[in-house]
């Protein structure tokens, strides 16, 4: 097999691993080990059409790792330790715009945990390596080390941890002198920004959000607020993480005093979490009322269904259907008629969605096919007008606008249309398809690309 995989760098290295593991523990993990050293030692870039090869390669060494962990627990350990320290390099040097690579070190963090567990290491050493883990975390691969690793570490642990990110919050590393500060770019209204600010506003960030992990592993809700100042404290999406913590805490005075003094305008576009968050206070605090007062005016001004099904879900039986009834005249009204469609579409409740393209046809955005695309198919089967509708919209968009590119979709969007049109009893105020599609090659002969493609359609 390994003679056979010798044009394979990638099979021929899972092989040698498979082979390895077969013999022992100790040889898997000298394999793993001069594979590791291989990749911290490579400095070619990545492509994007190289990345699954090299994701591939990676997860292959984090299964070897704990593969040998079975067996030796602490040496898998160490092992993953050093597959973490590749991250940084790696992820430097690829292009990872998928997010295949940082999911497998993302993993791997989440791996150490039981691995940690098992080995039962000495909990200051192993909290020291959480804590430059933590400060070396550009990609956020170890975003969840903390939490992880939160039972291994243990009272002691967690409690040297919390004591190293305090000093170092305490202590701000030094500013260059003005001739050795390094240029990275320019911002208006502030001027050159240094790499050293930058790298200080990463390091401030990392030890906060350290602080809080720490917070949330032992329990305390006041050190997770400690670390917000009282403007931070009223903005909504900070607002919710404490009313949440608070509220599981069962300190809901608390809680209800927060969300009550956030910084929260309901005039814009909803915040969810904030949303959420203040619902569950509601329902912490007895107020039911409020909570579906809260869930019934996030629907109104975002169509969320899931807002509206929790509401349906909350009222005394036999009201349930007089709700729908309000919420579905809403949304036939809404100002967005793209948004009431994919409403509709995902309740789902087709027959309001037909008659709202059918009322309000002229208003359809025919460039937004991440909504028409679905709504239309969902309407074929029992609203063949509809669905024509939205449709023709897209097409129209696409020949007004001279999207080349999407030339190809109209015209299988065109091709659909022809097929729904003998379901279509009567057309009513609207073009029959003959007389739709003599208008489309009378206001649009010059889009041959369009026409090339409908014939091959």
């Amino acid at each position: 097999l390994l003679e056979a995989a010798a044009g394979d760098p990638t099979l021929k290295r899972r092989l040698r691993l498979e082979l390895a593991g077969t013999q022992s523990p100790q040889q898997l993990a000298r394999e793993i080990r001069k594979r590791l050293g291989q990749l911290a030692r490579t400095r070619a870039f990545v492509d994007w059409h190289k990345i699954r090869l090299l994701a591939d390669d990676l997860d292959a060494q984090r299964g070897a790792i704990l593969e040998v962990g079975r067996s030796d627990a602490a040496e898998a350990l160490e092992l993953m330790w050093q597959f973490m320290a590749l991250a940084r390099s790696v992820l430097d040097r690829s292009d990872d715009s998928n997010g295949r690579i940082g999911d497998v070190f993302r993993a791997a963090c989440q791996d150490l945990g039981p691995l940690a567990e098992e080995a039962k290491p000495n909990v200051i050493a192993l909290a020291d390596r959480v804590c430059e883990a933590c400060l070396d975390n550009g990609y956020g691969q170890s975003d969840a080390l903390i939490a992880t690793l939160a039972t291994a570490l243990g009272p002691t642990g967690l409690r040297h941890l919390k004591q190293r990110f305090e000093a170092l919050a305490k202590s701000p590393p030094p500013t260059p002198e003005a001739g050795e500060r390094r240029v990275v770019g320019y911002g208006s209204g502030v001027g050159a920004i240094y790499a050293d600010e930058l790298e200080a506003r990463a390091r401030a960030s990392a030890i906060r959000l350290a602080l809080q992990d720490i917070a949330d592993a032992e329990d305390d809700v006041d050190a997770f607020i400690a670390q917000y100042d009282s403007a931070a404290q009223q903005q909504p999406g900070i607002v919710a993480q404490i009313a949440g913590r608070l509220v599981a805490a069962g300190r809901i005075s608390e809680a209800v005093e927060f969300i009550e003094h956030a910084n929260y305008d309901e005039s814009g576009w909803p915040h969810y979490g904030f949303e959420d968050a203040r619902i569950a206070v509601f329902e912490a605090a007895g107020e039911v009322a409020a909570a579906q007062d809260a869930r019934w005016s996030l629907f109104e001004r975002s169509l969320s269904t899931n807002h509206l099904r929790a509401f349906v879900a909350k009222l005394p039986d036999f009201e349930d259907q007089e709700a729908l009834d309000r919420a579905f005249t809403h949304a036939a009204a809404f100002p967005s008629i793209l948004q009431a469609l994919a409403f509709f579409n995902a309740w789902p409740a087709l027959e309001q969605a037909a008659k709202l393209a059918l009322a309000r046809f002229e208003e359809i955005d025919g460039n937004h096919y991440e909504i028409l695309g679905p709504s239309a198919e969902a309407l074929a089967g029992r609203h063949p007008l509809a669905a024509t509708l939205l449709l023709r919209a897209m097409i129209d968009f696409t020949l007004q606008h001279a999207r080349s590119s999407r030339y190809r979709h109209a015209a299988r969007h065109l091709m659909d249309c022809a097929g729904l049109a003998g379901a279509i009893g009567e057309f009513g105020r609207f073009e029959k398809h003959d007389a739709y599609l003599a208008r489309l090659r009378r206001e649009h002969p010059r889009k041959g690309g369009f026409w090339s493609a409908v014939e091959v359609a």
